[in-house]
């Protein structure tokens, strides 16, 4: 039964791959659909005509190229697992190829709308304090909102201005903070009383969640009056293309957003050629 295998592909994700909870989690619910669809065949039966078979399901529930290749390279991940422990004599998935997708453009706010989001917050008590806090360090560094979730006090460098960020499969990283985030940060924390060793904390005095800053982005997303369609990580994307916009290199951007491939850095060179066009139509009598 594919239960055991399954047991033992999670271990190998959380202790040599070390890929966080939430990464875990989409592999199970990934895997989950998968082991539904085989029922009790045992996972040496499964072949190429059969992972055919289960690509034709996950079209007819009408779902994304995206998502189906997202259960695809969830699939690719055990299967090859299964292959170099020995469980598998032949990886059967190795010739399956992947639905072409549209290419994905990620949203993002101009500067001048970033501004508008960060001055929306005009309480000055402690909740408007943590507020303003959580929107400049955000936009300020580009992380990723559960980096931003579990920073503590002692990750802050208020003199060097640097703050030390564990990023996805718990790989540290270091990236510039500004000094209007490191203000909004020391501001928050002065007016603060409860848990001293976590930046940010929700009402209750504990370590904030990646919902409640969620929460936080969409409120000032609408007092600010910005378009819809936003959503909390755009503030990473509008970090990313503003830095290439203003000269920023490439490598440098992917260093800062803690990404493993130089490819996945690469969607926001599509933004600033999309931005360059547009300058272009409207400033060229000939365009």
């Amino acid at each position: 039964m594919i239960e055991r295998y399954l047991e033992k592909f999670m271990r190998y994700l959380e202790i040599e791959k070390n890929y966080s909870q939430h990464t875990i989690l989409n592999y199970k619910l990934d895997l989950a659909d998968f082991q539904k669809f085989l029922g009790e065949l045992a996972i040496d039966n499964v072949d190429y005509l059969l992972l055919r078979k289960y690509l034709a399901s996950l079209k007819e529930k009408k779902l994304s190229a995206r998502t189906v290749n997202r259960h695809l390279s969830s699939l690719r991940s055990f299967f090859r697992f299964l292959t170099r422990e020995g469980h598998l004599k032949n990886n059967p998935i190795l010739s399956l190829s992947s639905p072409k997708q549209e290419k994905y453009l990620p949203s993002f706010l101009t500067e001048e709308e970033v501004s508008r989001l960060i001055d929306a917050v005009f309480d000055k008590n402690e909740r408007g304090l943590r507020d303003k806090a959580v929107l400049e360090t955000f936009y300020s560094t580009g992380m990723r909102i559960s980096e931003l979730s579990s920073l503590n006090v002692d990750d802050v460098d208020f003199i060097g201005g640097i703050v030390k960020v564990m990023g996805k499969g718990k790989k540290e990283r270091i990236v510039p903070i500004g000094d209007q985030a490191l203000v909004a940060i020391k501001a928050y924390l002065d007016k603060r009383k409860k848990n001293p060793e976590v930046v940010f904390l929700n009402k209750n005095g504990t370590r904030i969640t990646t919902r409640g800053i969620r929460n936080i982005v969409s409120k000032y997303l609408r007092l600010a009056g910005l378009r819809q369609g936003i959503s909390a990580h755009t503030l990473r994307h509008s970090f990313a293309t503003h830095l290439l916009n203003r000269g920023a290199d490439l490598r440098s951007v992917q260093e800062l957003l803690g990404h493993a491939n130089l490819s996945t850095t690469q969607i926001y060179t599509h933004l600033t050629t999309e931005r360059l066009k547009s300058v272009y139509d409207k400033a060229h009598p000939r365009a």
